[in-house]
């Protein structure tokens, strides 16, 4: 009969099918094993965490020790405490407040089970249902109001035609000229409003990097001066299946309005743009469960999203700048959610980060 296996042969790939973040440690904090919602929080490789301490993982490591010791003498079976998580530490992102968990493993004195639970993390899921809602309503409205907007345009714009045609008097004709630009003005606010409506229609493999680079080499154009524009990719990623011209609209359309956000730090020759991709593991979009991601990460030192607007980022028509039209976001957020993603926005003052989640094959 074979022998039962030793528990410190036991492996724990199981753990990457659970949404909480899990590690397993050893007393004195070297971290044995992440899962994969634990690497996608942190925002560093399983390989990186498990050459560290889980102890660095924390902002005030302290609790933590002293429980994983105490769980590992036998104490006590189960610790429990709030924490704050240091998340992804180059990125310089806010900590996040945690319920952890620290538990014995069958007994064992040299490794200790150490659960991660997101407080905020019911919440998130309950915002992002809303949201998904939210945008089809969006969707509907910008649907009806631009086709009601479309038909009498057409009226207008040969009315003034027409009317141009029969005036003698050249300074008149000037003011259906202004009546025709306008109409046409229109009509090309109708046709943006529209596109995000037809489903991708040129589909092929996508190489993330490739729109990333196209988009930094429009933006360095327009703005040769001044503003620096850094890369960070993960060269592992692979090729997906999606519309590559709408990718480049909606990663152009974010790093557009950083861009134009950074004026001040522009003129000072210190604005800075990061373009960051990472994989990420188990992740949930919508009610469905995907085993890999493509997340990217696109951030600014600009002065953040007015507060007034932070929670309308998204819908159509709102801009925190004079003369925005409103649609760059709101045709970003379509265009990732046709390839079943998403976009966030983390945004306080000196650091803002938009990040797309798409699925990976």
């Amino acid at each position: 009969m074979k022998a039962p296996a030793h528990p410190s042969s036991i492996h724990f790939d199981t753990f990457d099918l659970l949404a909480t973040m899990i590690a397993v440690a050893r007393p004195t904090g070297e971290c044995l094993f992440a899962n994969a919602s634990f690497e996608q929080v942190m925002g560093l490789s399983r390989r990186t965490l498990q050459r560290g301490s889980l102890l660095d993982c924390f902002v005030e490591p302290q609790q933590l020790r002293d429980t994983l010791l105490a769980v590992a003498r036998n104490d006590y079976a189960t610790g429990r405490f709030e924490a704050a998580l240091r998340r992804q530490p180059n990125v310089h992102l806010e900590p996040m407040p945690v319920h952890v968990i620290v538990n014995q493993i069958d007994g064992e004195s040299e490794r200790v089970l150490v659960e991660v639970i997101e407080i905020e993390q019911q919440t998130r899921h309950d915002r992002e249902e809303r949201t998904l809602g939210q945008v089809q309503a969006n969707k509907e409205l910008i649907r009806n109001l631009a086709h009601e907007i479309k038909n009498p345009l057409g009226g207008i714009r040969g009315a003034a035609q027409l009317l141009e045609m029969e005036l003698e008097s050249k300074e008149l004709t000037e003011y259906t000229q202004v009546i025709v630009q306008e109409a046409d003005r229109l009509q090309a606010l109708v046709d943006r409003l529209l596109a995000p409506h037809r489903r991708p229609h040129v589909v092929s493999d996508v190489n993330i990097h490739e729109v990333c680079e196209r988009v930094r080499a429009l933006i360095t154009a327009e703005f040769p001066r001044g503003l620096t524009i850094e890369r960070d990719y993960d060269i592992s990623i692979p090729e997906f299946r999606g519309d590559r011209e709408q990718l480049i609209q909606a990663v152009l359309n974010i790093a557009h309005n950083a861009a134009q956000a950074l004026h001040e730090r522009i003129q000072a020759g210190d604005a800075c743009i990061w373009l960051r991709t990472r994989i990420a593991r188990q992740i949930t979009i919508g009610k469905h469960r995907f085993r890999l991601a493509l997340e990217l990460h696109i951030e600014d030192n600009g002065p953040g999203v007015p507060e007034s607007i932070s929670d309308r980022i998204f819908y159509p028509l709102v801009s925190g700048r004079d003369g925005g039209s409103g649609l760059g976001l709101t045709l970003a957020q379509t265009f990732v959610q046709q390839h079943q993603g998403t976009i966030e926005c983390d945004s306080v003052p000196g650091r803002t980060v938009f990040k797309i989640v798409i699925p990976l094959p």
